[in-house]
């Protein structure tokens, strides 16, 4: 088995989220959550099928936001992995509503932090081992960030 670390590539204004499903109707549900879920949302949205044709099969309402899904998803190569990339929203706004789509399985990461997916690969093809998000921690936060956590939060609108 060989494992492999492939850097995701998106917008610097994108956040990306990627996952693991079980269904070609994941492509078409998880598009129907974004559009219901955040108005005004930008996405585009690849899942690799793992059986039959295994073709990368797309959606999303952003023709930039779509290719960079699939060429993320032609990356990764992985069966059932699906790769989202957003703007306009957050992945708060959509995680919840995400794990509730039936065809979900897990959800690897969702973040806008540069971000490597580990692959394994064998004989049979290739699986998501994990990920890795951002960097090391570069210590604690003392006072001073602690109150500048709770002021951007404020001024970004996810708390009071």
């Amino acid at each position: 088995m060989e494992l492999t670390a492939v850097k995701l590539g998106f917008p610097a204004d994108a956040n990306v989220v990627v996952g693991q499903s079980h269904f070609i109707k994941t492509v078409e549900d998880l598009a129907e959550v974004m559009v219901n879920t955040v108005p005004g949302v930008k996405f585009g949205l690849a899942f690799c099928e793992a059986s039959g044709p295994c073709l990368i099969r797309h959606e999303g309402n952003d023709p930039d936001l779509r290719a960079c899904a699939v060429t993320n998803a032609q990356q990764i190569a992985a069966g059932h992995t699906f790769v989202l990339v957003m703007k306009n929203a957050y992945p708060v706004n959509v995680l919840t509503r995400i794990k509730e789509c039936v065809e979900v399985c897990s959800i690897f990461c969702a973040t806008a932090n540069p971000v490597h997916v580990i692959v394994a690969e064998n004989e049979q093809g290739r699986g998501v081992v994990g990920v890795i998000d951002g960097s090391r921690p570069k210590g604690v936060e003392g006072d001073v960030e602690i109150a500048g956590r709770r002021e951007f939060l404020r001024k970004i609108g996810y708390k009071y």
